[in-house]
């Protein structure tokens, strides 16, 4: 039996407060514990209903009932176990090579957490985020990633003055920018995301090199603009796309 104060330690783990005042956070479901296990984060324990994980026998695991499980579990439907994470440390933002992205101010944790299993699919390992942004290690983004955040870079900082340092192209999304089919992508540079609900603000608008969009083939009508992990996902796959194409 799980006693109070570690429920209430691990409830308070779907604030960023807490994560930081207590260096944790969680992760839950078969797959994502599967990952973090396999990856260089230090898994502090494992609160289980079964072990499907008997060979990592330097794991601290406790076997616990799903009554237990679902005091502690952030999930409409537990899933099997919950994995007790010390918070890494923050990843070391160098020059890199490629394409990375950028999302000035994401709120929603599924889209966020989406972007990020977007990135490791398409081979984008920086992640370039305002601080206001969600943050990497609430629970739902965790959930979302599939394993994904313990492989790609994740950087909090001060955006603008960033990309105002960046020599490479910027890539800004607007509806009113050249359609990402009849352009030429290069394949180094900085793609820009905006907010949900109010796209790339103005600081960063005049920072872009490149205004880019995707072109709305349907019928004219009342079809609102792209949820920005799909939008996202459009651009991408473009942009490999065009590097296929190349190579």
């Amino acid at each position: 039996m799980l006693s109070n104060n570690v429920i209430k330690i691990i409830t308070s783990l779907s604030s960023k407060k807490y994560r930081q005042k207590y260096n944790l956070f969680i992760v839950e479901g078969v797959k994502n514990i599967g990952e973090v296990i396999k990856s260089s984060i230090k898994v502090k324990e494992l609160f289980i209903t079964e072990d499907l994980w008997p060979d990592e026998i330097a794991i601290k695991k406790t076997f616990i009932e799903e009554k237990d499980l679902k005091k502690i579990s952030f999930l409409t439907t537990p899933n099997v176990g919950l994995a007790l994470c010390e918070l890494p440390s923050d990843p070391k933002l160098t020059n890199f090579e490629g394409l990375a992205i950028a999302l000035d101010d994401i709120r929603d944790p599924g889209n966020l957490g989406t972007i990020v299993r977007l990135a490791d699919w398409f081979g984008v390992e920086n992640i370039l985020c305002t601080k206001e942004s969600v943050d990497l290690y609430n629970p739902k983004v965790i959930m979302s990633t599939m394993g994904s955040f313990s492989r790609v870079n994740v950087h909090y900082i001060n955006l603008a003055e960033y990309l105002k340092e960046y020599k490479g192209p910027i890539f800004g999304t607007f509806m009113e920018g050249d359609s990402i089919y009849e352009n030429i992508l290069p394949q180094e540079g900085i793609l820009v995301m905006g907010n949900e609900a109010n796209g790339i603000s103005k600081e960063i608008e005049k920072i872009t090199s490149h205004k880019i969009s995707i072109p709305f083939f349907g019928n004219k009508g009342n079809t609102e603009s792209l949820n920005v992990a799909v939008a996202t996902s459009v651009i991408l796959g473009e942009f490999k796309s065009q590097l296929s194409k190349k190579s």
